[in-house]
């Protein structure tokens, strides 16, 4: 069993913990429309866009779901928050079925079962990736879909019923890159020694990258509150969601070694000497609480929890476009969005996470076709 440079326990047990309550800066409730801030720089791909006009509910009645990572077959992986479970979906119709459950994930507040990715090789290796809380700290592990027990890959990122971070994804160089929370200690995020209010980059084996921005540590960037969200574009370039506190939240373009300023700074602040850097577009945290986020067709599309709708931001040129809000209030918190291997634009609701108002067949995953 491989482990990081920050160890944790064994593969843990189940726990109780408490949950947090409530706040601004949290996954909170809804609120009224507002208007957004962009600034910054992106680019565009061509390619179809998602017709959010045309959304289909492949299914329905699902226990928070919260990863969601797609198969070379086009299936998708969806992860239940509280218990555990892993279910496979056939876009083409069907019930979920349950093909895995992770032993040692202990579910409380934002904690439990949390991002999924699928290995660059899973055709050949077969090998799914979970991050996950345990009873003594947030975890990644990978097992092979067919069976066989989890190897932890990476551990000791501290957990809390809040700010446990949790998306996962390979990126375009093959590497898993992995957005961390602050676990309510603000400090840690400015500490280059601890994986905690970070954005890391791993092997598949779980080790720090190489040319990551210091040799041997797998800190990619520093200085965020809870990122949750992590898409590239097609030119590669990394960008992130995370929670803001009291006052906006945050789309982050990630550039290595890079300081995005948190609890020093929310939102845009003082860069002077470069130390740190500013996001590309903010929102109130009462409109937005974004999570995932996904990119095609040159644009941005960012799930909002506590604003319930989707961000859709373009990509253009040299500059960001102005943002808009669709699916307003027409599914309720929207936790989770990526891009299908036929370039759907698939979603997760979240009304079942303790948070949000329960609609008949809560919670569903959701599918836009492309045009």
């Amino acid at each position: 069993m491989r482990h990081s440079v920050w160890t944790g326990s064994a593969l843990a047990v189940l726990l109780t913990v408490s949950a947090a309550a409530c706040s601004s800066g949290n996954e909170a409730g809804p609120v009224p429309d507002a208007g957004p801030v962009a600034t910054g720089t992106a680019s565009s791909s061509p390619s179809a866009r998602p017709d959010l006009d045309a959304g289909e509910e492949l299914a329905r009645g699902i226990d928070v779901p919260w990863g969601l990572a797609f198969l070379p077959d086009g299936d998708a992986l969806i992860a239940e928050r509280d218990t555990g479970r892993i279910l496979r979906l056939d876009p083409g119709g069907g019930e979920p079925q349950q093909v895995a459950e992770v032993p040692g994930v202990a579910a409380a507040g934002e904690g439990g079962l949390l991002g999924l990715a699928v290995s660059p090789d899973f055709a050949t290796d077969e090998l799914v990736y979970a991050y996950f809380t345990a009873a003594d700290d947030n975890r990644i592990v990978r097992f092979r879909l067919g069976g066989g027990e989890p190897e932890v890959v990476f551990s000791g990122i501290a957990k809390a019923s809040y700010h446990n971070g949790g998306r996962i994804a390979f990126g375009p160089d093959g590497m898993l890159y992995v957005g961390t929370g602050d676990a309510g200690n603000t400090s840690l995020s400015q500490d280059p020694a601890s994986p905690v209010g970070k954005i890391l980059r791993l092997t598949p084996d779980g080790q720090a990258a190489p040319g990551n921005p210091t040799a041997g540590s797998p800190v990619y960037s520093l200085g965020h509150r809870n990122v949750q969200g992590l898409a590239w574009d097609a030119d590669g370039r990394l960008f992130a969601t995370e929670f803001g506190q009291n006052d906006v939240d945050e789309v982050n373009l990630i550039e290595p070694g890079r300081n995005y300023g948190w609890p020093e700074v929310e939102g845009e602040g003082d860069t002077a000497g470069d130390r740190y850097t500013n996001p590309l577009v903010t929102w109130s945290t009462r409109e937005a609480s974004p999570s995932g986020i996904a990119i095609t067709a040159g644009t941005a599309y960012v799930a909002a929890l506590r604003g319930e709708r989707l961000w859709v931001v373009p990509l253009d040129g040299d500059r960001l476009g102005e943002p808009s809000a669709e699916l307003t209030d027409r599914y309720g918190r929207l936790r989770t969005v990526q891009v299908a291997p036929d370039g759907a634009l698939w979603v997760t609701t979240s009304n079942t996470d303790g948070r949000g108002d329960l609609r008949d067949g809560d919670d569903r995953i959701l599918r836009f076709p492309a045009r």
